[in-house]
């Protein structure tokens, strides 16, 4: 029972991050393009393939996760996502570069929480990639027949 709880709260809680994170990058592509340019880490014209193609993707992504399709696999996905986020966010911080997160619109500068804050998100993906793996080795119980 505890069990499939967590797994209900990690799934929502996943989709619902990378559906809105999409959602609030759709509607505001040039803050989005001018939080990805402040990182300084891409050219012009990659900045713009980002901003066509990340939003729409994070979308498809979360409802996928919803939907439990291949949800071991779309988890990794979402984990390794999120993963790469932090490795950029946290290199433009130590770069001494003040940027926008750019992770849910604008106006959040990258600072140690917001590090934090990213990385425990990372905890439902990893969750959720290795339940069946938790399962076998018996630290899960197998659900109900």
């Amino acid at each position: 029972m505890i069990e499939r709880v967590l797994h209900w709260a990690c799934r929502i809680f996943l989709a619902a991050i990378f559906v809105y994170a999409g959602y609030t990058k759709l509607v505001n592509e040039l803050q989005f393009a001018a939080s990805i340019s402040a990182y300084q880490l891409l050219p012009p014209s990659a900045i713009m393939w980002v901003v066509k193609l990340l939003p729409g993707f994070e979308v498809i992504l979360g409802i996928i996760i919803l939907l439990g399709i291949k949800l071991r696999y779309t988890a990794s996905i979402a984990g390794l996502l999120l993963a790469f986020f932090i490795a950029v966010m946290l290199v433009t911080y130590l770069r001494g570069i003040e940027a926008d997160c750019g992770c849910f619109g604008v106006g959040e500068k990258i600072s140690p929480l917001t590090l934090v804050r990213d990385t425990l998100m990372v905890l439902p993906a990893l969750f959720l990639a290795g339940q069946p793996w938790l399962r076998s080795r018996g630290w899960l119980s197998h659900p109900a027949r």
